[in-house]
């Protein structure tokens, strides 16, 4: 956790306010850092519905295995979450500390094992000391209270300058129903089905079949839609708990994802993930741009995408940015390696706005001190047009700086 807050960092922290049927508590177990908060425990009302999305990676961590395994159960009672160390490639010894944490937690909340869901970031390929959790677990259960989501999301911060939280509320039915979040990530971002840590809560009455497509198809446009350094983590894990308490108030109980009722919600779910994911990418790891890429005019939009992750992954693009030069040349070097369908002398490039290619060529029009002045603004958006077809996507990223270097050469010390 870094002491300098990214320069990107959102002006304004959201109060998240109490949701109906959970409760959190943060404390200090040692796992990796000294004199500060390294684990979160979530509490749930009986009734609590679950669905999750995980790394693809083909190595992925025991708590990613361990939640894999429960979410068919479609309840949960827990969340255990700690920073510090991923508990990843870890062997038997990190299946055997999931287990353990589980039954932990599932002593102290009076549950079963199955109903805790874990998830773990940090270090990869360092045993899990979960017998540090026992002298900190009784004081969390007894600590859990409804309002501290902003003490939960520092507490799985890792290189991470700022806590990310997020929140809307949106009717369903009668009643006005909540949905927060909170994220961890600031570096090996590049999600291959959600993000490297995130939880969104709500007390919307929705069963765990409907809750699991909502959260699937959510993610598309959202997490899976920014990259930092092209790197898929061993842990990405996305979990979402529906309390249902607003039944109690006139909400209906949505058992499918297609119910039109849920309209209004989906729209907001997904405006929490969006949120969410849009600060990660302010916080990538010696961030000083945000940057939007938009490419238009691909025979399809998973064409379209992955062209715009071959920009927004390339480092000779994300230096250039560093540097506030405007080379469109490697934009379009990076076009050309995605192995999507590009005509050369179809293609038109522009920096915040301003066109500086153009069918192959440099824009005629291209003035370099006017696009020099917009390469200083905080924020880029670089926009491709293919001139093929109607796909169209956009992803976020960040430059890269000497400083993301710095601190992942420095990680392990």
């Amino acid at each position: 956790m870094s002491t300098t807050i990214s320069p990107l960092a959102p002006k304004t922290t959201p109060t998240l306010p109490a949701i109906a049927g959970v409760s959190l508590a943060t404390a200090a177990a040692g796992i990796r850092y000294k004199n500060r908060t390294d684990v979160l425990l979530a509490l749930f009302d009986k009734g609590t519905t679950v669905a999750g999305v995980f790394t693809r990676s083909k190595c992925p961590s025991a708590p990613v295995e361990w939640c894999r395994a429960k979410l068919k159960g479609g309840t949960a009672r827990a969340l255990v979450v700690n920073s510090g160390n991923a508990n990843a490639f870890t062997g038997k010894t990190g299946r055997a500390a999931a287990a353990f944490t589980a039954a932990l937690a599932a002593n102290a909340v009076d549950c079963r094992p199955g109903d805790v869901f874990l998830a773990s970031t940090g270090v990869i390929g360092e045993p899990l000391n979960a017998k540090a959790f026992d002298g900190v677990m009784d004081k969390l259960v007894a600590d859990a209270r409804g309002e501290r989501w902003l003490e939960a999301a520092r507490a799985i911060m890792t290189t991470d300058t700022f806590p990310k939280v997020a929140t809307a509320t949106v009717k369903l039915g009668r009643a006005r129903v909540t949905i927060n979040g909170i994220a961890k990530g600031a570096g090996m971002i590049a999600p291959d089905m959600a993000t490297m840590l995130a939880f969104v809560f709500t007390d919307a009455p929705i069963a765990a079949p409907a809750l699991q497509a909502l959260l699937k198809a959510g993610v598309t446009d959202t997490f899976n839609a920014v990259t930092i350094d092209g790197d898929t983590s061993t842990s990405d894990t996305l979990l979402a708990f529906a309390t249902g308490a607003a039944a109690a108030h006139g909400a209906p109980k949505i058992s499918r994802a297609a119910d039109p009722r849920l309209k209004g919600f989906a729209k907001a779910f997904n405006a929490v993930l969006a949120n969410l994911a849009e600060q990660v990418a302010r916080d990538g790891e010696g961030a000083r741009k945000l940057v939007e890429i938009v490419v238009d005019g691909a025979v399809s939009k998973p064409s379209a995408r992955r062209v715009a992750l071959s920009i927004a992954n390339s480092p000779l693009v994300k230096t250039a940015i560093a540097g506030e030069d405007a080379n469109w040349g490697r934009v379009v070097m990076a076009v050309g390696k995605a192995g999507e369908p590009a005509d050369r002398d179809k293609l038109s490039i522009a920096f915040n706005g301003i066109r500086v290619a153009h069918r192959g060529a440099r824009d005629p029009a291209y003035d370099e001190a006017e696009v020099s002045r917009a390469m200083k603004r905080p924020e880029i958006r670089i926009k491709v047009s293919l001139g093929l077809g109607k796909g169209r996507d956009r992803v976020l990223t960040c430059d890269l700086t000497k400083e993301y270097v710095a601190i992942n050469g420095d990680y392990r010390s």
